[in-house]
């Protein structure tokens, strides 16, 4: 509050200032007879307010002691297009997950692909459970052993990417080193320096579907003669003879893979299939009113014919169409042992999406 003293011409001043909790009065009633002197008084008061002010904010937000946690240096430190470029290339995860994951760990590609592989354990273990009925049919041979291997997949587009081909590769050559037989321990087989599963769980936070070894079939490895036939990669065929080359069981593989045969030989029928099919046969005749025994014949004649279609050995040699493949192997000095045939997908039941129902839900939903 500021007066001016008409008669003498000075000034009276009283200041009242609250700061933080302290309370500052100039008293009133003391008598200035010199501007100059006002002005340096309130100078004074206003450095004196600030000072108190700032003792008083400085206590207010002095540091709180907390435990120490080590926070990531490389929140201030730029992660290089080179360290991405690397874990991409050793892990195949997306751009943004690798410059994310190497901020975490300081620039460490090792630490961070590491992270990467726990975090794509994770999202294999989610995608586990979709159907995975599109894939591919891989072979490879070692020490005499012939394999087959069905990798899974959930579209077709991603059976034709080249990670996927690799990693089937990388299974089939796994499964013909294995002592073994069962997708359990080829999983648990040692694939550039980690496990096969551990390089199926990469593939699949990579490609972003399910991914599986379904299963594999050997055959050789004991003196005996293998080969094999791929075709489009979904059908898979071996075969395994006496005698013989590689190329003649392949040829027959070929063979097996258009035709499709139910058996090698005829003794590879089991009893209960020729009953079976007499049984059918026989029904089939019953009312023709024919003598027994010619029924008998007859029901004999069909099922040989039954057998001659659904045993190799019997059925025409589709590449040249003038012998049977029984005939083939005698030519070459060979005999049949057995053969294995595989195709993707097979017994697995596909979803099959309604588009149609889909859509009218919607609508029905939208009401």
């Amino acid at each position: 509050e500021k007066r001016i003293h008409a008669s003498h011409n000075i000034h009276v001043e009283k200041c009242s200032d609250t700061i933080v909790g302290h309370k500052f009065f100039y008293q009133p009633n003391i008598f200035i007879s010199a501007n100059t002197s006002i002005h340096t008084s309130i100078f004074q008061m206003k450095v004196a307010a600030a000072l108190a002010l700032t003792a008083t904010l400085a206590s207010a937000f002095a540091p709180i002691a907390v435990p120490f946690t080590r926070l990531s240096t490389s929140l201030n430190m730029a992660v290089t297009t080179a360290q991405i470029k690397e874990l991409r290339e050793a892990t195949g995860a997306g751009m943004m997950d690798c410059k994310k994951v190497l901020a975490e760990f300081d620039g460490d590609v090792e630490a961070a692909a590491e992270e990467l592989r726990k975090k794509g354990l994770a999202k294999a273990d989610k995608k586990a459970s979709r159907v995975a009925a599109e894939g591919k049919i891989a072979v490879a041979s070692s020490g005499g052993k012939t394999v087959l291997v069905e990798v899974n997949c959930e579209t077709d587009f991603v059976a034709k990417d080249g990670s996927f081909a690799d990693f089937a590769d990388k299974a089939a050559a796994a499964a013909a080193n294995l002592d073994g037989d069962s997708v359990e321990a080829l999983m648990a087989a040692s694939v550039d320096g980690s496990t096969l599963e551990e390089v199926r769980a990469g593939l699949v936070a990579k490609i972003g579907e399910n991914i599986q070894v379904r299963r594999f079939a050997s055959r050789g490895g004991g003196g005996t003669t293998t080969g094999a036939y791929i075709h489009m990669n979904r059908i898979g065929v071996l075969v395994e003879i006496e005698g013989g080359s590689e190329e003649l069981c392949t040829d027959i593989a070929m063979h097996v893979a258009a035709m499709n045969p139910a058996y090698a030989t005829k003794d590879d029928v089991p009893t209960e299939d020729i009953e079976k099919e007499r049984e059918i046969l026989t029904a089939q005749v019953a009312d023709s009113g024919k003598p027994e025994d010619i029924v008998k014949k007859m029901v004999e004649g069909r099922l040989n014919k039954f057998l001659s279609e659904n045993c190799l050995v019997s059925q025409q040699y589709v590449k040249t169409n003038d012998k049977t493949v029984g005939k083939l192997l005698e030519e070459n000095g060979a005999k049949m042992i057995g053969f294995t045939r595989i195709a993707v997908g097979e017994g697995i039941e596909k979803k099959v999406d309604d588009f149609a129902a889909e859509v009218a839900a919607m609508a029905k939903g939208g009401k």
